[in-house]
């Protein structure tokens, strides 16, 4: 075999299954199975989650709440994760969830079954991406407010207008970062995930060894902290509550999927950045939980509005080990960079997938002006897409300077609508298509039936739990717009469907002629 031969061949081992499946390959395959994984792990970001939500998880429960509840919820997302991992290994393909419950529901259900998946899971990652690099912004307002002497020393607090315009800021260097060739974001991919792990563990044992005051093995496995401003007393509810800190954290590991077509030998390396992905995170986050909680000894200050950090739990954490110590916290800002740094991280790799699955979406017809997002540059990155989810998701973050309410709203579609996305192929795989589905290299066996009916339960409960009111009583300021913004959402696709999509969309199309 010459030299061409060979390179022929390497070629077609790399985009035969995206041939099979009717599709070019317009992208550059150029991913190893590190780098796929490195997208997802980023994404989820033990120290993004975490961090941004450590409140929460001492308000409803506390230490039990967060140790505990990061293992239950961690166990069942890998279910999840690994049905998710088994139907990837068949369909390796950009338009991830939506292409798969389009060829899992049958020729007669495939349009409806991939319009409702699509929409859930494109509207859902806009979502993540503009809670993510909200939450950044909100972190850095918390960093100059410690660094100009916190909200006891007259230190600046920025307004909400100082916020959006830092998100803005965050989203075009985002937006630019992500207009490079891919090689660029799988350096960058790599360098988060490296980034990550080593942020955890210096930081769960920098902070505890710190801090003069340090919680004992009692406090961290058995305290049940039920004083919250919700005014709810239930131990059940109050722990279920929890786990909103966790289950938020262990998402967007849909990436993985999405980077497919850029990724070399996809049906074996896309599942297994999905599952690597969650395993190794659930790991190293247990890992930041335990450390972390030996450095909490007085709640009620931590969650304070009168603290230095305005309430920001984490930040005063760290700001405490070091202004106790060493008289300063400066030591404890510097720390806060760290995870300032992956969450900037986070939202980087969030965006790259968005405008993956916006990339796919579009391809298929699926978008207004489709043609239009569905181009590729000369650097065989889809451009389009990258810019237009940029531009969404700072005008989602834009309903917070008329009601945080709205914007949490807005944001609680992060969860629930792309796990919604997540169950749907499961869903279908398990009954549609129990007896058709042809497994790839990567498979459950007989357990992928059960597999797929626990994940798609999973995700059913927290569906549920996350739409209980979080406070009493319930005012307008109060209630839990969860259900009505994935339910608004879930009516207008519908909707949609039924007055204008079903005569046009016909699912997935493919490019090539087969």
């Amino acid at each position: 075999m010459n030299i061409e031969e060979c390179n022929k061949s390497a070629i077609d081992s790399g985009h035969a299954r995206l041939h099979e499946l009717g599709y070019k390959q317009e992208l550059k395959r150029d991913l190893s199975v590190l780098s796929n994984f490195a997208f997802s792990f980023s994404i989820i970001s033990v120290l993004t989650g975490l961090n941004t939500l450590f409140g929460t998880g001492l308000s409803f429960g506390g230490p039990i709440s967060y140790v505990y509840g990061w293992l239950i919820a961690g166990s069942f997302t890998m279910v999840v994760g690994f049905s998710m991992a088994e139907i990837c290994s068949s369909y390796p393909t950009s338009g991830g969830l939506y292409y798969w419950s389009a060829m899992l529901a049958g020729p007669t259900w495939a349009p409806f079954a991939s319009w409702i998946t699509g929409w859930f899971n494109i509207v859902g990652q806009w979502a993540v991406t503009t809670s993510v690099d909200y939450s950044l912004a909100q972190f850095l307002q918390v960093i100059i407010l410690l660094s100009t002497g916190g909200v006891n020393g007259g230190g600046y607090q920025a307004s909400k207008y100082v916020v959006i315009a830092l998100h803005a800021a965050i989203l075009l260097l985002h937006a630019i970062l992500n207009s490079l060739p891919i090689y660029w974001l799988s350096f960058f991919g790599q360098l988060a995930a490296a980034w990550n792990v080593l942020g955890v563990f210096v930081l769960m044992i920098l902070i505890p060894a710190v801090a003069t005051e340090r919680a004992n093995a009692k406090f961290v496995f058995t305290n049940f902290n039920t004083e919250n401003e919700g005014g709810i007393g239930n131990k059940v509810y109050i722990f279920v509550l929890g786990l909103l800190m966790s289950q938020y954290t262990l998402l967007g590991y849909d990436a993985s999927a999405h980077m497919t077509e850029e990724t070399k030998d996809a049906d074996t390396n896309g599942p297994k950045g999905i599952v690597c992905a969650i395993g190794i995170s659930l790991l190293v986050g247990w890992a930041y939980i335990l450390g972390i909680t030996f450095a909490v000894t007085d709640i009620p200050h931590l969650l304070s509005k009168n603290n230095d950090a305005g309430g920001y739990a984490i930040a005063q954490i760290f700001y405490d080990a070091f202004k106790n110590r060493f008289g300063s916290g400066v030591g404890g800002i510097l720390c806060l960079g760290v995870i300032a740094v992956a969450i900037f991280f986070c939202g980087m790799s969030s965006l790259t997938s968005n405008s993956r699955m916006a990339y796919a979406f579009s391809r298929d017809g699926a978008m207004p002006f489709s043609p239009f997002w569905r181009k590729v540059n000369d650097q065989e990155v889809p451009i389009n897409a990258v810019w237009m989810s940029a531009v969404i998701a700072f005008c989602m973050a834009l309903t917070s300077l008329g009601s945080l309410v709205a914007f949490q709203a807005m944001t609680s579609i992060a969860t629930i609508g792309l796990y919604i996305a997540y169950a749907l192929p499961s869903l279908f795989r398990v009954t549609l298509a129990r007896k058709s589905f042809t497994p790839g290299p990567f498979n459950l066996g007989r357990y992928g039936v059960v597999v797929g009916w626990i994940a798609v339960l999973w995700v059913a409960v927290i569906s549920v739990l996350f739409s209980l009111p979080v406070a009493y009583p319930i005012t307008d300021q109060t209630l839990n717009y969860t259900p009505v913004a994935v339910g608004g959402l879930l009516i207008l696709l519908l909707s949609s469907w039924f007055f204008s999509a079903r005569h046009w969309f016909k699912g997935p199309i493919t490019n090539i002629e087969v």
